[in-house]
């Protein structure tokens, strides 16, 4: 069966998968922070609670998944909490790498931690959460955009500025390649 150019509504497992690298990193993330205290760690997801506040308010309302199943089930969730926005604010958007600070955090805040606390004590556990937090936020989180999520995505055909500044450098060389 051949594979659609892009969904009109997300299959469940794709749903599944982006949701469950996003969830393990938050967990492993909270839990490295807990070793500082209890406190951090519900800081910290606190701070994740309102990066998803923030995707759904300042991208998902002008969405073109907005009530629509996404690559990460916000769509249907955004137009639970808040009022359709303007599909064409969408696409004319633009974001650079300074704008992605808050979301790179996520992962920052308990990497930083982890050498932290490997700095006062070293523990595998430790080493080894700190190995699945870079693979899942680098690998795990490219692997599902790229090859599901954002691969698919109707938005990113009809205007994407997250597509457009992370494929700045291939559109360049095929310009280029062009000439």
């Amino acid at each position: 069966m051949k594979e659609p150019d892009a969904y009109e509504c997300f299959p469940l497992r794709i749903v599944l998968l982006s949701n469950l690298i996003a969830i393990s990193i938050y967990a492993v993330g909270a839990y490295i922070l807990a070793g500082f205290g209890i406190w951090l760690a519900v800081l910290y997801l606190v701070y994740c609670g309102w990066i998803e506040h923030r995707v759904l308010r300042g991208s998902c309302v002008n969405c073109y998944y907005y009530g629509k199943v996404c690559g990460f089930g916000k769509g249907k969730l955004c137009s639970l909490l808040f009022k359709k926005g303007d599909p064409q604010k969408f696409a004319e958007t633009q974001i650079t790498w300074f704008d992605l600070v808050p979301d790179f955090l996520v992962s920052i805040f308990p990497m930083i931690g982890a050498i932290v606390l490997l700095a006062m004590g070293f523990s595998w556990t430790l080493l080894a959460l700190l190995v699945i937090l870079l693979a899942l936020s680098s690998v795990g989180n490219a692997f599902v955009r790229g090859s599901f999520a954002c691969k698919y995505c109707k938005q990113r055909e009809a205007g994407c500025p997250a597509e457009k500044l992370f494929n700045r450098k291939a559109k360049t060389v095929q310009e280029h390649a062009a000439q």
